[in-house]
């Protein structure tokens, strides 16, 4: 069952689209996947309103070199397609990477990239 606020929150959501924004956005730095990869990072979610932290996995739950929504818990899913793929998840969930069990941002695995060379 879906409620007048849940539009709204789906609409505000991380969605596939805006993760293919979001990896356009720093190509050829250590703000993607293909950029940081070497250097340890690991793609990740991180919930702002838990403090929790998701490696990126396929549905199947194996780990997933780049960005996807498909494996994260379904208490953070707002949205599937009608073959089960997730088309939004809460708002309050960040892209990024974990690299030694900490998150960064896009950015900061960027700055973190650039100082390393």
């Amino acid at each position: 069952m879906r409620d007048a606020g849940m539009d709204q929150d789906v609409n505000q959501a991380m969605t596939p689209e805006i993760l293919g924004r979001e990896t356009s956005r720093p190509t050829g730095t250590g703000g993607v996947s293909a950029g940081n990869r070497g250097e340890g990072f690991w793609p990740a979610f991180l919930d702002t309103a838990s403090g929790r932290i998701y490696l990126s996995r396929y549905g199947d739950g194996r780990l997933a070199p780049f960005h996807l929504l498909d494996g994260l818990p379904d208490d953070l899913v707002l949205a599937r397609s009608a073959s089960g793929r997730v088309q939004a998840v809460k708002v309050t969930m960040v892209s990024g990477f974990v690299r030694a069990g900490r998150f960064y941002s896009r950015d900061e695995a960027a700055q973190a990239v650039a100082g390393m060379h």
